[in-house]
């Protein structure tokens, strides 16, 4: 298997009494995006800090592109990371080009670089205006073309849709996909769940410091034992004369809507699509919202038992 982009073993952050981050494990792969969850105080913010170098671990092993993000020897990885702060701020007095042009030069690239993300951002009409008259939602593009500068070998996003209308958001991930395609990894911290789970392989939640599951959806949907909803049209009731299927029907008695857990899926689809009076079905799976809100769920009701530490 390729080296990780990002790797961190048993990492461990506290601050005076304390703790922020309890032995979390990470490798982020080549191309990979990450979605980063949890409640405020989680300790999302911690990570990102970590892995960028700004905090240092109280233990545990971190390294970004082989390198620990710490260390002397980072100053060349960091030239290879873009990074969004969730409350982002520029020098209110330059103009929104002036600004990116600044950022672009530090990092080795020129004007016309920061023309081209100011156009893929949608902010050129507005490139020559001092940043104080910048929206909230203008300010946000801005700091999403910062971020973008170089094309990053590695993103590092903390709520990047924020104060963005749906065709900007639209449009910024279909960036991060184009970013993804060309090899960056991502990790993509968002408390807007909707639009964001067919963007992401994998997805962390977090709570009071702790990984409360780490996988794809399909794999975090199977762990939890959350259920598929399959509503067929057309069987007319039939269903409730069949033994195998009626103990999926759902207990409100006033929809032919079956509750099948993810193993039994494709076999109740079969037996379903099998009857000839079938008109139309739908599947529809736990969303990510759900997901997230079962193992918070899950995690809350540990701790008022006394089984979580």
């Amino acid at each position: 298997m390729n080296t990780p982009i990002v790797s961190l073993t048993n990492v461990c952050k506290s601050y005076k009494q304390l703790d922020v981050l309890k032995s979390v494990n990470l490798d982020l792969q080549q191309g990979e995006v990450l979605g980063l969850f949890g409640h405020n105080g989680a300790g999302k913010t911690t990570m990102m800090k970590l892995i960028l170098g700004v905090t240092t671990a109280n233990s545990g092993h971190i390294e970004v592109m082989g390198v620990a993000p710490d260390s002397k020897e980072a100053w060349h990885m960091r030239e290879r990371v873009g990074y969004l702060p969730e409350n982002v701020s520029f020098y209110e007095q330059l103009s929104g080009l002036e600004v990116l042009t600044y950022f672009a030069k530090l990092k080795g690239f020129n004007k016309q670089h920061a023309l081209m993300l100011l156009e893929q951002v949608g902010i050129t009409h507005a490139m020559k205006r001092q940043v104080k008259t910048y929206s909230k939602g203008m300010r946000q593009r801005l700091g999403l073309a910062q971020a973008f500068i170089g094309k990053p070998k590695l993103l590092i996003l903390d709520e990047p849709t924020v104060g963005l209308d749906p065709i900007a958001t639209a449009a910024f991930y279909q960036t991060v996909d184009q970013l993804k395609s060309q090899g960056t990894s991502v990790i993509l911290c968002s408390h807007v769940l909707p639009g964001v789970e067919q963007h992401i392989d994998r997805a962390m939640i977090l709570s009071a410091g702790k990984v409360l599951a780490i996988g794809t959806l399909d794999k975090l949907r199977r762990d939890a034992g959350l259920l598929v909803a399959i509503k067929p049209y057309g069987l007319n009731g039939a269903l409730r004369q069949d033994s195998q299927l009626l103990k999926y029907l759902s207990s409100d008695n006033k929809s032919d809507t079956l509750l099948v857990p993810e193993a039994e899926k494709l076999a109740t689809l079969r037996q379903i699509l099998a009857y000839e009076s079938i008109k139309d079905i739908e599947v529809e799976t736990a969303n990510l919202q759900q997901v997230y809100q079962h193992y918070l769920q899950q995690e809350q009701a540990a701790t008022s038992n006394g089984v979580a530490p």
